[in-house]
């Protein structure tokens, strides 16, 4: 009897996982099945197979293995469409008998025991596949802009120049067309001098006129003080 898993979780898209030897579940390297998410522990948990049946046991894990939404504590027995879940990653769990293996795959050439490495079956999630594969993207992309280009070139040498340009001693070129300026449109004096704005001068008033309104004032208010009195005085005689 051959134990698949399959991923339920829909980051992990449709992953499907045989397991046929005891194999184990964690974030570390050294990992079975690697499940690359941080919630994982690094030795998070293990399959183990035990006269054609799977356990799932428990590691210790920080955030838990369940089966069927059960926490399991140590080791739990596993049987056809269970739900086994690592964290919050889940996997369905079924059973298919052994297919005999055809005959054009015998004469496939065999690697020893000794000489066999251990398979890791990496489940990611699809965001981390996408970053990678954008990121890939983006390097392939990527080109040199033309300043990039002609920094690297440099300066050619003066052997690779045109040999037909003049150039001074400083060896800048004689022959350089200096551009004409733009043609004046008729009508204009470029010459002419635009006349001056006229600007308003604020009248001052002269110290003469000041003194003359300030005696002016003082006649006026003396005048009043003394029309104030004569009043008074004729009151006074009058109601007396």
């Amino acid at each position: 009897m051959t134990w698949k898993l399959k991923a339920i979780t829909a980051e992990l898209g449709e992953n499907e996982i045989s397991i046929d030897r005891d194999m184990l579940v964690g974030r570390h390297q050294d990992a079975d099945i690697l499940l690359q998410s941080a919630e994982i522990s690094r030795r998070h948990a293990a399959f183990l197979i035990k006269d054609d049946a799977l356990w799932v046991q428990d590691l210790k894990s920080s955030n838990g293995t369940f089966v069927n939404d059960i926490r399991v504590d140590d080791q739990k027995l596993l049987k056809d469409n269970d739900v086994v879940q690592f964290a919050s990653i889940k996997f369905h769990v079924y059973a298919s008998e052994a297919q005999p293996q055809q005959a054009e795959k015998v004469s496939e050439p065999v690697e020893s025991p000794a000489v066999q490495q251990k398979e890791t079956v990496i489940v990611q999630p699809a965001e981390a596949i996408a970053t990678s594969e954008i990121e890939k993207t983006i390097d392939v992309v990527k080109e040199k802009t033309p300043a990039q280009q002609l920094s690297e070139q440099g300066m050619p040498e003066l052997s690779a120049r045109d040999a037909g340009v003049q150039l001074t001693r400083d060896g800048m070129p004689t022959s350089v067309g200096v551009p004409k300026p733009a043609p004046i449109p008729q009508g204009i004096d470029v010459h002419a001098q635009p006349e001056p704005a006229p600007v308003a001068i604020p009248e001052t008033q002269s110290v003469a006129d000041q003194q003359t309104e300030e005696k002016k004032n003082a006649s006026v208010g003396l005048f009043t003080i003394i029309t104030l009195v004569i009043l008074a005085v004729i009151a006074w005689l009058f109601f007396k």
